[in-house]
């Protein structure tokens, strides 16, 4: 019998260390899958036409990146599960620099040796990004990036996805996509290579697009290569004469790493080519920085952990600086492979060495691998890349831009793609900082806006006050502005203001609320002075509350501070103000106004209408020898005396004037200049201290379009009043005439 004591297991039991080692390699090695077919395809990118013969190289290239950004960044990033790795995008961009380095070597020596260049090339610019990235990470700059605007890096983006499009045409076809060149895409067999690609690109939208299964991919990458062997097969074609006709790569050599820094070879280095590789150069750290932060954010958002973002700057710098100077090109964190490695289980540095590991085994088994591959399916894979950027950033991105936003972002797509990433970058920056400014001048910078009637101070006031108040609060005008105030908005307030004073002719008192207001600059310190000079004309008085240090500084340069303006702390403090004045005034005023008002309803006939005028003019008091009006200016307003007297005064002899006429209380002046719009023919100056309710044209001309029988009986006042004048004035010249 078996001692109950002794326990027996026949199946050993895992413990928790070993358990998430085993998860650790497993999530890497799936991650694995992605980094080797991607690599494969962008090393074809990469190395493509004239660099075709020394493709061993780029696989060499290709698979050093991912092994040395896959262990430095995995062990030194704050998500231990990320797989970094060369990505589309810096992969895109890698090309171009590559392949404007080849054009500018051959356009100086058609024989002068490629290899040397684009490696030493690729290196320094890879160390060159690596020294910006620590940069950004070290001096906290690298947020920066996310103040430039979303149309710039969509169109940026867009534009790599477009460019990976072409470069996989390149791939498939060995013919440049050029104007020169459309004609030899009519041959049958290239447009064959070109169907077969566009149907594994098909194949992988269809499948490995919507399943993001890991296996799917290299599933269907083989299911294609052993469809098109079949095909070979069964039409009589030999592995020889498919590569000889151009379906599949011809096999390169084992993959050969070579150190590009040799004193020989910098030496030869076609250094005259740096000035015009400098636009590339600076696509390629723009690209990579732009792609670790987006990336990053990315990662985060799909697995709900933080990240900090210095250090992963600060990470992705220091292993593209190794990687450079080991021959590599530029990459960073994935996303689709950090989240894959999570997904499976991944949660340790372990995933990202062993992504590493499975990475330099590739060295020694890509360049067999590639000599069976058809150049359609890899040339499928990297269309379906290209596509599928173009997709999220021309299509998808539609739902989540406004049209002038998503026009800006074609157009920077077109702009790159035809002048280069320099030109793109500075006119999208540009059309960025226009659009933005578009967008801001069409935020209103009125929060709200209220009126003395129905928003008043904390002061409790008798019943008396309030009946007044009740009845003038609409001499009080307030508006609450909000947002930074620029050009675009100060002047939309101008026009605001000008059409309120118009609207409520009994304005006395306007308030600007600054507390939500966060900057001023100088135009719209210009268009405050505009108002302030508005106000003036009308006799409006300005006041102005929670007004900041850095804007009483920019309106105080403008001349807005000053005569006419009024600064007050608090909003209640400036309304309980501006309410004292108007019961000051109109315990003074009260019997000046039934007067006034007896006046107009004398020359109206109508109590209504009286009122309706009152309201229509603006109340001035000028003191003895104060001009009125001046001789010549414009004749934009007539005034009643209410009480006073004052002087028509012309021009005399030896510089002195002569009055010829006076005018006591109940008569107006300026009556026809008001109708006929012709410039004042004398100068009017008060003789004593009076008191003139002003009828400007604007108030006029409204009174026209909206009360035409008032307009009618103010017209027949003033014909009689002129018929009075002129009937004195034939009396004066017969007598005269004695």
């Amino acid at each position: 019998m078996t001692d109950p004591a002794i326990g027996f297991d026949p199946v050993p039991r895992v413990s928790p260390s070993a358990k998430r080692a085993l998860n650790d390699i497993f999530g890497g090695g799936a991650a694995s899958v992605l980094t080797v077919t991607f690599g494969l395809s962008y090393s074809l990118l990469i190395f493509a036409g004239p660099l075709s013969p020394y493709l061993s190289y780029g696989i060499a290239a290709t698979f050093i990146s991912s092994a040395v950004l896959a262990a430095v960044i995995g062990l030194g990033s704050s998500l231990p599960f990320a797989i970094a790795a060369p990505d589309s995008s810096t992969a895109a961009v890698t090309g171009i620099l590559a392949a404007s380095l080849v054009e500018h070597i051959e356009a100086a020596n058609p024989s002068a040796p490629l290899l040397s260049p684009v490696l030493i090339t690729l290196g320094l610019s890879t160390v060159l990004t690596g020294i910006v990235l620590c940069g950004l990470g070290l001096t906290r700059l690298g947020r920066a990036i996310r103040y430039v605007p979303y149309p710039v890096v969509g169109g940026f983006l867009g534009a790599t996805g477009l460019l990976i499009a072409l470069g996989a045409v390149r791939v498939i076809t060995n013919i440049p996509v050029q104007l020169a060149t459309l004609p030899r895409f009519a041959s049958g067999t290239t447009l064959l290579e070109l169907g077969a690609a566009c149907a594994m690109a098909l194949a992988l939208y269809l499948t490995w697009h919507r399943s993001r299964n890991p296996f799917a991919l290299p599933i269907i990458l083989v299911g294609g290569v052993i469809t098109a062997h079949l095909a070979f097969w069964i039409s009589g074609v030999s592995l020889d004469a498919a590569r000889s006709l151009g379906w599949t790569f011809q096999q390169p050599p084992h993959a050969a790493f070579m150190l590009p820094w040799h004193t020989d070879e910098l030496a030869n280095y076609p250094w005259f080519a740096v000035p015009d590789l400098l636009g590339n150069l600076v696509a390629v750290v723009f690209v990579t920085a732009s792609s670790t932060l987006f990336n990053t954010t990315g990662i985060e958002v799909a697995v709900h952990r933080e990240a900090n973002l210095e250090r992963e700057l600060n990470v992705t710098g220091a292993a593209n600086i190794l990687t450079g100077v080991l021959g590599g090109y530029t990459g960073c964190s994935s996303i689709s492979r950090s989240v894959l490695n999570f997904s499976s289980g991944g949660r340790g540095r372990l995933s990202s060495l062993t992504a590493s590991a499975l990475s330099l085994l590739m060295l020694g088994v890509a360049p067999e691998l590639l000599g069976f591959i058809p150049k359609f399916v890899l040339g499928g894979l990297l269309l379906y890349l290209g596509a599928d950027q173009l997709h999220k950033w021309i299509i998808e991105s539609r739902k989540r831009l406004s049209k002038l936003e998503y026009l800006s972002l074609v157009a920077i797509i077109i702009i790159i793609v035809a002048w280069g990433f320099v030109p793109g970058i500075l006119i999208g920056v540009i059309i960025g900082c226009a659009t933005f400014a578009f967008s801001a001048a069409r935020v209103d910078s009125i929060k709200y806006s209220f009126d003395g009637s129905e928003y008043r101070s904390s002061l409790d006031r008798s019943r008396d006050d309030q009946e007044v108040l009740q009845a003038h609060g609409g001499k009080i005008q307030g508006l609450n502005l909000q947002s930074y105030l620029f050009f675009g908005s100060a002047n939309r307030l101008y026009q605001h203001v000008k059409l309120l004073l118009q609207e409520r002719p009994e304005c006395r008192y306007l308030l600007f609320d600054f507390k939500l207001v966060t900057g001023v600059d100088s135009s719209a310190a210009y268009s405050f002075a505009q108002i302030k000079r508005s106000a003036a004309d009308l006799g409006v008085e300005l006041i102005v509350v929670h007004l900041s240090a850095a804007a009483e500084k920019v309106l105080r340069a403008s001349d807005f501070i000053g005569e006419g303006v009024t600064i007050i702390g608090e909003l209640d403090r400036a309304l309980e103000w501006c309410e004292n004045e108007i019961i000051a005034q109109h315990q003074g005023l009260a019997q000046e106004e039934a007067s006034l008002r007896d006046w107009f309803a004398g020359i109206l006939d109508s109590e209504d209408d009286a009122d309706e005028l009152i309201r229509r003019c603006q109340r001035i008091e000028v003191e003895a020898g104060e001009v009125i009006v001046q001789a010549g200016d414009p004749a934009d307003s007539m005034h009643f005396i209410l009480d006073g007297r004052v002087g028509i005064m012309v021009p005399a002899d030896d510089d002195r004037t002569t009055r010829v006429r006076s005018l006591g209380r109940y008569t107006t002046i300026g009556e026809m200049g008001l109708v006929s719009h012709t410039p004042r023919s004398a100068t009017i100056q008060a003789e004593v201290d009076s008191v003139l309710y002003v009828l400007n044209t604007h108030q006029f001309d409204a009174i026209k379009a909206e009360d035409p029988a008032l307009s009618h009986k103010l017209l027949t006042y003033f014909v009689s009043v002129m018929a009075e004048r002129l009937t004195f004035a034939n009396r004066t010249i017969a007598v005269l005439r004695r």
